[in-house]
């Protein structure tokens, strides 16, 4: 019997730990913070392609390899753009 405790106890501490503030991106591994002017070339062209009125200003490379590029419009929103590794675009916010 004990062994089924320790299996339902972990089963729902595990969802409950997303309840109270972890995210997705918490959980992995750390993203690691870039300065804009280290992105690839290549990989900043096609954020400006995707998004061509926003100034982007930083960058953080995931664990998968993924760029997300963050910057502002001229409206002032932050905007970003997640590009893969291999160019194509994973998400637009």
């Amino acid at each position: 019997a004990w062994p089924v405790r320790v299996v339902l106890v972990a089963a729902f501490a595990v969802p409950m730990a997303g309840g109270v503030g972890c995210s997705r991106r918490q959980a992995a591994a750390p993203d690691a913070s870039m300065r804009i002017e280290d992105v690839p070339p290549e990989l900043m062209k096609i954020a400006q392609k995707e998004l061509p009125d926003v100034t982007f200003d930083v960058a953080w490379r995931r664990p998968s390899g993924t760029l997300e590029i963050r910057g502002k419009a001229k409206n002032g929103k932050v905007r970003e753009v997640e590009v893969r590794p291999d160019g194509s675009i994973e998400e637009v916010e």
